[in-house]
């Protein structure tokens, strides 16, 4: 039986990966074997930060939103409280943004729990 070269599959396989490595520096870029270890743990990195950055998102909102409660005389934990009491379902992301852009608004919704 003849011989098999692996030349197109793995050929394609690498460079794949050094693709993947566009951007990196020195053997990291060149070499397959550092690009491959590189881009590995950079692609477990990527899947750490998306989770990561929904959580900072996340405590930007609560802050942003407790900024503004303090300035009408309340707390975070009372006004989410009273949206949850009065059936207000707005997001944490949506109050935020009426807290920073639209504060009248956020205003006149604080004014409307009492």
């Amino acid at each position: 039986m003849a011989r098999v070269k692996r030349g197109f599959k793995a050929r394609r396989r690498r460079n794949k990966i050094l693709k993947m490595a566009k951007g990196f520096h020195f053997d990291r870029r060149t070499k397959f074997r550092h690009a491959a270890q590189t881009v590995l743990k950079a692609m477990q990195n990527m899947y750490k930060g998306r989770r990561l950055l929904k959580r900072d998102m996340r405590r930007l909102w609560i802050v942003r939103i407790n900024a503004a409660a303090r300035e009408l005389g309340t707390s975070y934990s009372q006004l989410m409280g009273s949206l949850k009491k009065n059936n207000i379902e707005l997001n944490r992301k949506m109050l935020a943004d009426m807290a920073a852009r639209d504060f009248e608004g956020f205003k006149a919704l604080h004014a409307s729990l009492k």
